[in-house]
């Protein structure tokens, strides 16, 4: 693998997440999403000006380097029209993304995707770009119920359809660096912690025919990783079902010599694992962090724990429509 390259800044729209929330301050180094659509020219207040927020994540990151800016899609959050709503909404520049990126294999990640395919298709001349996927998130997956059924999820494309709607698919499970070297896409994570156990109740079988089995692990989860020059790694992990501290030793131990300055996505600290709040606030604190920038999952309980271990210079609350610079 070649060895990652620093950039001089980093900037992150988020195009899908959760929340909506354009009233709260922020700090010097977030731009609210109203004054991003000021700026896009919306001249009157209305829903239909602003951007909509759904269960899922999608952020567009820009790595500015020596030559120059590239741009990954790192998920697409759940539905094709949130892609299309908020990126026409928030200027989108679709044909400057050069790679798109499929954290894990989960609908609420995967189905806006195709739209924005389509969409940096139209804007790029119709040139495939590469979309970078695990070979274990292709399987049918489906959750446990209170019955004993199995509601199944939306499946994910097969590598085949993805060619078909504009992606060349990189269907890897190592690590590997892509865009001049900008952005790293992990490997597999270690399951270190004792209390991160991932998804209770998932299950999966292997085609359609086959019996469903316990399917808690999510190995096809992994996480984006860029180092900004002066300031250190910022990771991205867009549901954390490794475990956020697992994520976080993870890049630890891949890059050894870097501060890891930030870490922001889904920590998935609501529903069930709101009982590993308590170890997880305490272990993010040994990573030696300056930015703790929780979005989708991670719950409003999770949230307040770590603002109030950490304080609001540290934990940043991601919403849709924020752009931020680091």
């Amino acid at each position: 693998m070649t060895a990652l390259q620093q950039v001089d800044r980093l900037d992150i729209q988020v195009l899908v997440d959760n929340v909506t929330d354009s009233l709260s301050s922020t700090p010097a180094f977030v731009t609210r999403e109203w004054v991003t659509l000021r700026r896009q020219g919306m001249r009157i207040t209305a829903g239909g000006s602003l951007c909509c927020a759904n269960h899922g994540l999608a952020l567009v990151i820009t790595a500015h380097g020596p030559a120059g800016a590239r741009t990954l899609l790192f998920d697409g959050g759940p539905v094709d029209y949130a892609v299309e709503r908020n990126g026409v909404r928030l200027g989108i520049d679709f044909g400057a993304i050069g790679a798109v990126m499929l954290s894990h294999g989960h609908w609420d990640h995967a189905g806006g995707i195709p739209r924005a395919l389509g969409m940096i298709g139209q804007a790029n001349g119709g040139h495939a770009v590469p979309l970078f996927l695990h070979p274990g998130m292709f399987r049918p997956r489906g959750a446990l119920q209170p019955d004993g059924g199995v509601l199944p999820m939306d499946p994910i494309p097969s590598p085949a359809d993805w060619a078909l709607l504009g992606a060349e698919p990189v269907v890897t499970d190592s690590a590997r660096t892509c865009l001049d070297d900008m952005f790293f896409i992990s490997g597999e994570i270690p399951r270190i912690t004792p209390y991160e156990k991932g998804l209770a109740g998932q299950v999966c079988r292997p085609d359609d025919g086959a019996p469903w089995r316990p399917d808690p692990l999510l190995m096809d989860e992994r996480f984006l990783a860029v180092h900004v020059r002066g300031k250190g790694m910022v990771v991205f992990s867009a549901c954390s079902h490794a475990g956020i501290v697992n994520v976080m030793h993870h890049v630890r131990a891949t890059f050894p010599d870097v501060h890891l300055h930030a870490v922001m996505g889904g920590f998935h600290l609501s529903g069930p694992t709101e009982a590993i709040i308590p170890e997880t606030v305490r272990d993010l604190g040994t990573f030696g962090l300056d930015l703790m920038i929780p979005a989708h999952c991670t719950g409003w309980r999770a949230l307040n724990a770590l603002e109030r271990a950490y304080g609001e210079k540290v934990v940043v609350p991601s919403a849709v429509g924020k752009r931020f610079t680091l």
